[in-house]
């Protein structure tokens, strides 16, 4: 489940990709793979639907923010119009994540 580190020439991991992984690596069967790795992203999903922060340790943490009402405007036409409010998720990374995406040692880095 590799990919190649420069924007050029990379590829999308896919659920499928996340079945395989855990296929090779946990032993467990494709099917079984694809249970597990379903069932993960849904408790992900509805933890952060419900505005709830997932943090995962040495990964980074997603977040969800609320936005209030504000005026924004239209780049073409310049007239200003409301933007209402919403929610937002965020993703952000750990420092040991960084380091690894840097091509940096992770070894003193602390979460």
């Amino acid at each position: 489940m590799t990919t190649d580190s420069s924007t050029k020439g990379s590829r999308t991991v896919t659920r499928s990709d996340l079945y395989e992984a855990v296929y090779q690596r946990v032993g467990l069967s494709r099917a079984e793979s694809a249970e597990l790795v379903e069932m993960f992203l849904n408790e992900v999903s509805d933890t952060i639907a419900r505005g709830e922060t997932v943090k995962l340790s040495s990964f980074g943490s997603f977040v969800v923010r609320s936005k209030g009402e504000r005026v924004g405007r239209n780049p073409k036409t310049g007239i200003e119009v409301p933007i209402t409010p919403r929610r937002v998720m965020v993703f952000k990374p750990s420092n040991i994540l960084k380091a690894r995406v840097n091509g940096l040692p992770d070894t003193d880095l602390a979460d």
